[in-house]
């Protein structure tokens, strides 16, 4: 299964310019999360920081015991290797066919025989709806198959955490949703930890456990999902909503006078009552049952009394057809 990944008070600049500021949370091991975030919020660099590729400034990220801010390089460099990393543009090789892209992973870092390697390469080629494309270069094929090659190329070392850099850009809503469900169905496969950074609501909708949000350099909130789906918390609901309207500007945050302006002049109706969350994603038919589903259901409603009333009510409600489902 999964590994646990615990971030406490990272905190991470660039120059004199501060991207955000002691976030912490812990990536629940074998479910699946996304952090949300308007465009320029950080949400790649947080990402690159996890795994190391980064250094932030103050702060730790714990998985199994190493910290990849702080540790030896060498416990830092053995523990990525539980990591796979689907990049948002697939980062394939173009002279390459999409065989030799998704067993590059494996000549590099391994001594398998190249019998072994086809197996696997094959394998995760199948797992992602590739096969019969794997001859093909990087070139011949569309944006969506490209983003379906990267994630098996991810997938050949068996990681146990995997990072996933919006895997919608570029794709259209139709394939979006076959991204979507692709990922369920590899977490019901495999039952690794996963965080997906997107800002696609549809993404953010239907496929995540638990749910962040980054802006104004910080740490929105991050927890299970029906809480960021309800929740009435300005910047939320208008991410959420998609309006102008809100503390979001189209290059960073408004300033004080702008949002009293909006507020003072702005006709358009506002979000009332609790905001409808649409069911999850549940994996295809014949799929094994989601591990880290159940590990979230028991997790979740351990913790009800800390949660606000809305988000309360849409996760009773998500789970009573199943609770009659199993009473029947």
């Amino acid at each position: 299964m999964g590994i646990e990944v615990v971030v406490e008070g990272l905190t991470k600049s660039f120059g004199k310019q501060n991207i955000w500021q002691n976030v912490s949370l812990t990536l629940p091991a074998g479910e699946v999360s996304v952090m949300l975030g308007p465009s320029g919020t950080g949400k790649t660099v947080f990402l690159k920081s996890i795994i190391g590729l980064l250094k932030p400034e103050q702060g730790r990220v714990l998985i199994n015991g190493v910290d990849m801010v702080n540790s030896p390089e060498r416990e830092i460099m053995e523990t990525r290797k539980l990591f796979g990393l689907m990049f948002q543009d697939g980062a394939l090789f173009g002279s390459m066919s999409l065989f030799d892209n998704i067993a590059f992973p494996l000549r590099e870092h391994t001594r398998k025989k190249e019998s072994e390697i086809r197996r696997i390469v094959m394998e995760r080629i199948d797992i992602v709806g590739l096969l019969g494309a794997e001859g093909k270069l990087p070139g011949e094929i569309s944006g969506g198959m490209r983003k379906r090659a990267g994630l098996a190329r991810a997938l050949v070392l068996d990681p146990q955490i995997i990072l996933c850099d919006e895997p919608d850009s570029g794709l259209d809503p139709v394939r979006t949703a076959y991204l979507s469900q692709l990922l369920i169905d590899l977490n019901a496969q495999i039952d690794a930890t996963m965080l997906i950074v997107t800002h696609n609501l549809d993404i953010a909708a239907t496929v995540p456990d638990n749910m962040g949000m980054l802006f104004c350099r910080n740490l929105v909130t991050f927890g299970p999902r029906e809480v960021l789906l309800t929740s009435d918390t300005p910047v939320v609901s208008q991410f959420l909503a998609g309006r102008r309207e809100g503390p979001i500007g189209m290059s960073e945050e408004k300033d004080a006078a702008t949002l009293a302006a909006e507020q003072q002049f702005d006709t358009a109706p506002l979000l009332t009552g609790p905001r409808t969350v649409v069911p999850q994603l549940e994996p295809s038919p014949g799929m094994p049952v989601r591990q880290g589903a159940l590990r979230r259901r028991e997790r979740v409603m351990s913790m009800m009394g800390q949660l606000p009333e809305a988000a309360r009510t849409a996760i009773l409600n998500s789970y009573a057809p199943a609770a009659g489902g199993a009473r029947a």
